[in-house]
This record gives C-alpha cells, sequence and structure tokens, in this order.
C-alpha cells in the first residue's frame, strides 16, 4: 500500500468512527438557542435551513481523533421535561444559548442550575456555548458567566464559549476543550 493509500485509510478509519475513544455528548438548551445549528456546523451539514426540532436528532461527529455521540434534544417547555430520560451515562453536557435574548437569561439559568442538580449530571463536566455572538445585542460571554453564577459551579469542570453556530466562530475552540479536558480525564 502507497503512502497516500495508507494516508487515505487512516482518513476513512476515522470518519468511520473507529477511533479508539467515544463520548457521549447531550446537547441542550432553550428553544431557538441554536443547538441543532451548532450540531449540524459540527458535522460539517448545511445550516441554511434548520426548522424547530421536534423529539432529537443524534449525531456522530469525529473530531480530533475521537467518536462524539451528540444528542441533540429540543427545548420547547413540552419536551424539556423529558431531558432527563437522556442524562443517563453523559460524559459532558453541552448547554447552548441564546446571547441575545436577553429576556430569557433568568429561564435558561434556572433551566441550567436543575440539569447541574440531575443526580444522572453529578461532576460531568458542562460546555456552556454563548451563541449568537454575530449579533449586535448579544450579550458577552463573561456577562452571561456572571449572570449564570457559573464560579458556583466547583463540583466540576466547565468552560463558556463565545461563539456562533451559524458562522462556526469558536465553535471548534468549545470542541478543542471538550477533546483536551474532557479525554485526559477519561484515559
Amino acid at each position: 500500500m502507497g503512502e497516500v493509500q495508507k494516508g487515505l485509510f487512516s482518513v476513512i478509519q476515522k470518519l468511520k468512527g473507529t477511533t479508539e475513544q467515544e463520548l457521549r455528548i447531550v446537547l441542550l438548551g432553550l428553544d431557538n438557542a441554536g443547538k441543532t445549528t451548532l450540531l449540524r456546523k459540527l458535522a460539517s451539514e448545511d445550516v441554511s435551513t434548520i426548522t424547530p426540532t421536534q423529539g432529537f436528532n443524534i449525531k456522530s461527529v469525529a473530531s480530533n481523533g475521537m467518536k462524539l455521540n451528540v444528542w441533540d434534544i429540543g427545548g420547547q417547555r413540552k419536551i424539556r421535561t423529558f431531558w432527563k430520560k437522556y442524562l443517563e451515562d453523559t460524559d459532558v453536557l453541552i448547554y447552548v444559548i441564546d446571547s441575545a435574548d436577553k429576556k430569557r437569561l433568568e429561564e435558561t439559568g434556572q433551566e441550567l442550575s436543575d440539569l447541574i442538580d440531575e443526580e444522572n449530571l453529578k461532576g460531568v463536566p458542562v460546555l456552556i456555548f454563548a451563541n449568537k455572538q454575530d449579533l449586535v445585542a448579544a450579550a458577552p460571554a463573561s456577562e452571561i458567566a456572571e449572570g449564570l453564577n457559573l464560579h458556583t459551579y466547583r463540583d466540576r469542570q466547565w468552560q463558556i464559549q463565545a461563539c456562533s453556530a451559524l458562522s462556526g466562530e469558536g465553535v471548534q475552540d468549545g470542541m478543542n476543550w471538550i477533546c483536551n479536558n474532557i479525554v485526559e480525564k477519561k484515559k
């Protein structure tokens, strides 16, 4: 097998998800926060037409030599009661916030706080994407972190990452945090 073929073969193996490590990631947040756009951006799919998620989407995404099984669960109020059913064996919680929707910051903070208290998420690392940073009205990630009292989360690793799921800016930085911090702990 030539060098080019070997290189191609290793790329195909990675794409097939035969990587050594798998992570189960649950992607949550209020409706219209940008969860599905984020998931599609991670999977390098079209983000031009997205409708509200009724139920959930599951995608396996290869990132940094890892297979990330991402569960994107709808954020409408009537669906949120079912979030708990998907939390078992979660390696990482990604919580997406619409940074421009200041009216719902308290609501999203309460939902995140309730999740943090869930037994199935005890000690599970949390990546918070402060999404929609491309909008003029977006609050900076530091302001959101303060509003959510993230500094009080002492029983787990957490990170807030400013991003725009639409443009992809900041998304890879968040995924790198997962791969660099969480993966090391699982080894």
